[in-house]
């Protein structure tokens, strides 16, 4: 129901910003450079088509209803789950679960196969990298079971201490919960490798794939995780909806995560029969809208091609880079081998939010703080950083930008 954006086989950056409406905008006068990619991505023509053709013409609840409008929207929303399948390769598509995002894709498996599985004195590993999405419920659990959170510690160069992974890995442990891509550095975490060590232990992994999916080509079945979460919006799609996937085995013997409406077959005072996958970890009316358009964004960012993509983010990240070094006093947090088109900065004597403030007037949008990774920061013993991070749209000159700013902004500053 959706149209689909016809993208030249020439990677032609010219083009593809005409498909996103609000980068012909201005912020405080001057040109809107928007290198706040990693926070959110902004959303193409044919993504917000989806939403208003599905308001203005077919908007009804999904599933159960037998008049048109009900069979045309259950029948948009359903293609949406095939269309995540698709995009991660997962087995089946009773294996992709719609969540609000990434976060209650982890709550959902923390508060389900986390309280049945996890006992006192068992383990839960995570890295000094994670997003706080991805270390707070485990903490959580902890703190009610009784169990211990362990954690892989970084290198200054913003790397997994690997050597490390294996000391930590015991019998003990039961999950690892591992980020795919730090949102905060960069950094690509070589999760085949830390899911095979974990499976030989006997631990179940899950991937927090906010950042990667967006960026690296996802083969859930490939990987071997046993869950893998990620949001819509990372990927040029609407806010509110994510994707948790999980192995069959494994999502069939979960309790749900919550009750009501479409989690279940039947219903007494004496007996309840919950829904078959995936459907019975998606309780109530949904969010209808936005997930029929995230099909539409998967097939843009298809249409492109995410090898294509990733050359164009990559050259943006060598080119920054190179810059960036070339201004006095400003560091480089993260420098890992294997990187996604995300850089994070600290300039001696300047604080990032007043640098982004500077930034912001110059129509320069960039994301500073601690990016909801406040134990990484304590780490490098600074108080947050200011990010940069770039998407298909992203431009030289729109980094050009970036640096004429901060040179100006610096000097303002010292």
């Amino acid at each position: 129901m959706q149209a689909t954006a016809t993208i030249e086989s020439v990677y032609d950056v010219a083009a593809i910003r005409n498909h996103f409406p609000v980068l012909s905008r201005e912020v405080k006068g001057k040109p809107l450079v928007y290198f706040d990619n990693a926070a959110t991505t902004q959303k193409p023509q044919v993504v917000i088509d989806a939403l208003i053709e599905y308001y203005s013409g077919y908007n009804a609840n999904i599933h159960r209803g037998i008049h048109s409008l009900a069979e045309e929207a259950t029948a948009a929303y359903e293609a949406s789950r095939d269309a995540a399948q698709q995009f991660i390769n997962a087995e089946s598509r009773e294996q992709i679960i719609f969540t609000k995002g990434t976060t209650e894709g982890i709550n959902l498996v923390a508060q389900t196969w986390g309280r049945q599985n996890i006992q006192a004195g068992d383990e839960i590993l995570i890295s000094t990298m994670e997003h706080h999405s991805n270390m707070v419920p485990w903490y959580m659990l902890c703190q009610e079971r009784g169990a211990v959170l362990k954690v892989i510690p970084v290198t200054d160069e913003g790397e997994l201490e690997m050597g490390s992974l294996d000391r930590l890995l015991t019998n003990k442990t039961k999950l690892v919960a591992i980020v795919h891509v730090s949102n905060a550095l960069g950094t690509i975490n070589p999760v085949k490798e830390i899911i095979k060590k974990a499976h030989a232990v006997g631990a179940v992994v899950l991937v927090d794939g906010a950042q990667s999916s967006v960026h690296l080509d996802i083969d859930v079945q490939d990987m071997d995780t046993d869950f893998f979460a990620f949001s819509s919006h990372k990927v040029y799609g609407p806010t509110g909806v994510g994707v948790l996937y999980g192995k069959k085995h494994l999502l069939e013997s979960m309790p749900p995560y919550q009750g009501g409406g479409e989690m279940i077959k039947e219903v007494s005072y004496t007996n309840i029969t919950y829904n078959d996958l995936p459907y019975k970890f998606e309780a109530g009316t949904p969010n209808i809208a936005d997930v029929v358009a995230f099909k539409a964004a998967l097939e843009f960012t298809k249409g492109i091609g995410k090898e294509r993509i990733r050359q164009h983010e990559n050259e943006l990240l060598s080119y920054a880079t190179k810059q960036l070094e070339q201004i006095e006093g400003l560091r480089i947090i993260g420098r890992a081998k294997e990187k996604i088109s995300v850089i994070s900065f600290i300039v001696e004597g300047v604080h990032p939010q007043d640098l982004g403030i500077l930034l912001d007037n110059r129509g320069v949008a960039v994301r500073t703080g601690h990016h909801c990774a406040q134990p990484l920061m304590d780490c490098y013993c600074i108080p947050g950083t200011t990010r940069a991070s770039f998407a298909m749209y992203n431009t030289k000159e729109e980094v050009d930008s970036l640096i004429s700013g901060l040179q100006k902004a610096i000097k303002m500053l010292r």
